[in-house]
């Protein structure tokens, strides 16, 4: 292992880190909310070190190996979350509290212990949207595409962090110039999603700033009500459309982009999955509500949406809702959007090779001496090898989700909170139902930690995690 090279390269991506934290500062000393020095603080605690680590170790330049990239990965989070959680430090919260706010903001995940939004300092609001910017698409993303500095090691680290399945796209030949693709079209879906939300009555720093988690899919919000603040048709149709657009594949926005058509969009068959999933939990709740009187048209529509993309905004008190239908919008998030966008879940793509899989298992059962070839699609042929790293994929999930379900109890936790709270982290949904369903501020400290765990861990889609503890993995 490159240990120069990789404390040089935590170094620089840290200080980029670090930068980006100049933008609520400046907000602050504009708008004089009294937070100026507790940002400038936090950016001189975090600059330093990464100075004077880039300093000793500028002189290690060797590339980067795939259990480099693993490592990377993984640590980079984790050092992200930790200084992220700095400003929070300094406005008063517990270390715990500080470093779940920070995690769920740089995974994108919108779970908070924070209640009382409206009268936080508006930079520090400012600060958790831009952190679920940021991760998103991935600050390393960021890094490969802006830094040529960064460039050692690139490809291996851009694939391991990238999101969704994108690790085997190359959208251009040249991993940095995908990398800037991608982070192109992440910034001019910000800046439509914050021009139509301004223009739909929303203020400029709530467009602003609800453009951030809307585009990230976070679900961070400015207002305790989330969403439902504004109770606007206007904007939540915005948000919605925001919400679609940011789980579907990047790569099909892309070819829409450079080639002006957005036939792909309607020949894609993971996007016509996921759709199709969401109209389905959308009529079934619809259809549910008219027997059990709950929800509006509009806030089915809107709190679906939001669930099953992973973003995590409501308009409506969900959780109060019957509980099969909340039940079923949790559900739908385990699905979560499509591979290569920037939503959670265990992806669309990975649920049809699983039920195409199975199908044809059951059509051997019928025909043993017929031969079945699996597709996604009429045209897009499936390997045994993809469908096998699909099904262990799966039994990993379904084993890790077990385990962090039985320690949440272990803390005293009922069984639907604790269910629903390792399902919504693990899957960066965001808001749970019982006790977690508004704020996770009633969990306790190690309920935190192991919910922290969760969210990394669906962040990096497991297997990046779980691949350094094992210990051959330390082994050369």
């Amino acid at each position: 292992m490159n240990l120069g090279s990789i404390f040089n390269l935590f170094s620089k991506l840290v200080a980029f880190f670090a930068i980006s934290m100049l933008v609520p500062a400046i907000y602050a000393f504009i708008t004089k909310d009294g937070f100026f020095i507790s940002f400038l603080l936090s950016f001189c605690i975090i600059i330093t070190p990464s100075i004077l680590i880039w300093a000793t170790t500028k002189k290690y330049k060797e590339d980067l190996q795939a259990k480099d990239g693993f490592f990377v990965i993984t640590f980079f989070w984790l050092i992200l979350a930790s200084v992220g959680s700095i400003p929070f430090l300094l406005y008063g919260m517990a270390p715990i509290d500080s470093f779940f706010e920070s995690m769920s903001g740089i995974t994108t995940t919108g779970a908070t212990v924070i209640t009382g939004l409206d009268e936080l300092p508006r930079s520090l609001l400012l600060y958790r949207q831009l952190l679920q910017w940021l991760g998103g698409m991935g600050l390393i993303v960021l890094a490969i595409a802006i830094m040529p500095m960064l460039g050692i090691g690139g490809g291996q680290i851009f694939k391991t962090d990238v999101p969704g399945a994108m690790n085997d796209q190359k959208l251009t030949p040249r991993i940095k110039e995908t990398a800037q693709s991608l982070w192109l079209i992440y910034v001019i879906l910000t800046i439509l999603c914050a021009i139509f939300y301004f223009l739909n009555g929303m203020g400029s720093f709530d467009a602003i700033s609800h453009a951030l988690s809307t585009v990230s899919i976070g679900g961070f919000s400015t207002h305790d009500e989330s969403i439902g603040y504004f109770n606007s048709f206007g904007i939540e149709l915005v948000c919605i459309v925001f919400m679609l657009l940011s789980a579907l594949s990047f790569a099909l926005h892309y070819n829409a982009y450079t080639n002006f058509s957005i036939k792909k969009y309607f020949y894609d068959p993971e996007s016509g999955f996921f759709i199709g999933m969401l109209f389905f939990i959308f009529i079934i709740i619809l259809i549910s509500s008219m027997f059990y009187d709950f929800g509006s048209v509009t806030s089915i529509l809107f709190q679906t949406v939001s669930i099953v993309t992973t973003t995590g905004f409501t308009n409506d008190d969900y959780s109060s809702w019957p509980l099969f239908a909340s039940f079923l919008l949790l559900i739908g998030a385990f699905v979560g959007a499509c591979s290569g966008s920037v939503g959670g879940g265990i992806k669309s793509w990975r649920f049809m090779i699983m039920i195409n899989h199975s199908i044809i298992n059951l059509k051997k059962m019928i025909h043993p001496h017929g031969v079945f070839t699996l597709k996604l699609g009429p045209n897009k042929v499936v390997e045994n090898d993809v469908a096998a790293s699909v099904w262990g994929f799966f039994s990993i999930y379904v084993i890790s989700f077990m385990i962090l379900l039985v320690l949440m109890l272990f803390t005293g936790m009922d069984f639907l909170t604790a269910f629903s709270a390792i399902g919504a982290c693990l899957n960066n949904l965001g808001p749970g139902l019982g006790m977690v369903a508004d704020s996770y501020s009633s969990v306790s400290d190690f309920g935190k930690v192991i919910l922290s765990f969760a969210m990394i861990l669906g962040r990096l889609e497991i297997f990046t995690l779980l691949v350094i503890l094992i210990p051959s993995f330390w082994s050369d």
